[in-house]
């Protein structure tokens, strides 16, 4: 079996992972036996699964709510990012004007935006695709910038003797250059927008899996704390894999 074989994929990208994970539950459920903790302190697997299995109907319904909440943020962030890395690309003046201060909102914290967003938005869907949509944007911009930035010079001035419209430029060198960055940092802002979702749902809301988590902290229900973190990480993987798996169809040249 080679290391290209599909049987070797199959192996380093599914089987090894699933072991991985597989050898964790049973060190989780060991280390609680052998330490003797208790249940509300931290679960055993099989408690989490029963919890995963009696509440599905609670989790799938507060799961919605998150799910939405992320796209819409993946989206909306993505696409004001991508805007605004051609803008700077094509002129430098708004480039020194406008990104330092996107960095500064970077640096504020997230749980300090949020209660401003809710005040302002209301306690819809609003905010929180908003604040998800905000921590998507930084890391799709700069990755973005750097991008555009990074077309070929050869093929550059290749496209000014040829004289080639700006148009033409970004379509046909900026834009093919640009997209290996801009998966990578999707791929960071998949999983990114599902915790700015899950933020946001922790102040002024009654639906989500961020409202479930927090509402089980409290009552120290931890079987279903931990099923509602299992039910989060797997929108989560499902966001990366779905943005990897547009990656492979789209950057062919990357393969």
């Amino acid at each position: 079996m080679t290391a290209r074989s599909p049987d070797a994929v199959l192996v380093r990208r599914i089987v090894l992972p699933l072991v991985v994970i597989a050898g964790l539950v049973i060190l989780w459920d060991v280390a609680i036996r052998a330490f003797a903790i208790p249940p509300y302190v931290i679960p055993t697997p099989a408690s989490v699964g029963h919890a995963l299995v009696k509440e599905r109907a609670r989790l799938v319904e507060n799961a919605i709510p998150t799910i939405l909440e992320s796209l819409g943020g993946f989206a909306l962030g993505n696409l004001v990012a991508i805007a605004a890395a051609i803008a700077f690309v094509h002129n430098k003046m708004l480039e020194r004007a406008l990104y330092p201060v996107a960095v500064a909102v970077r640096t504020l914290p997230v749980v300090a935006i949020a209660p401003i967003f809710v005040l302002m938005l209301g306690n819809g869907y609003s905010p929180k695709i908003a604040i998800a949509a905000l921590i998507t944007f930084f890391p799709t911009l700069v990755n973005m910038v750097e991008g555009l930035e990074s077309a070929d010079p050869q093929a550059l001035e290749l496209m000014h003797v040829l004289s080639a419209s700006r148009t033409e430029v970004f379509r046909y060198v900026r834009w093919p250059s640009s997209l290996p960055y801009l998966f990578s940092a999707m791929r960071i802002a998949s999983t990114s927008s599902v915790l700015g979702a899950l933020v946001a749902e922790w102040i002024g809301t009654n639906t989500g899996l961020g409202y479930l988590i927090v509402l089980t902290t409290y009552d120290f229900r931890t079987a279903l704390l931990y099923a509602a973190m299992v039910v989060t990480s797997a929108i989560a993987l499902a966001f990366f894999f779905m943005v990897s798996t547009l990656e492979w169809l789209l950057v062919r040249w990357e393969r």
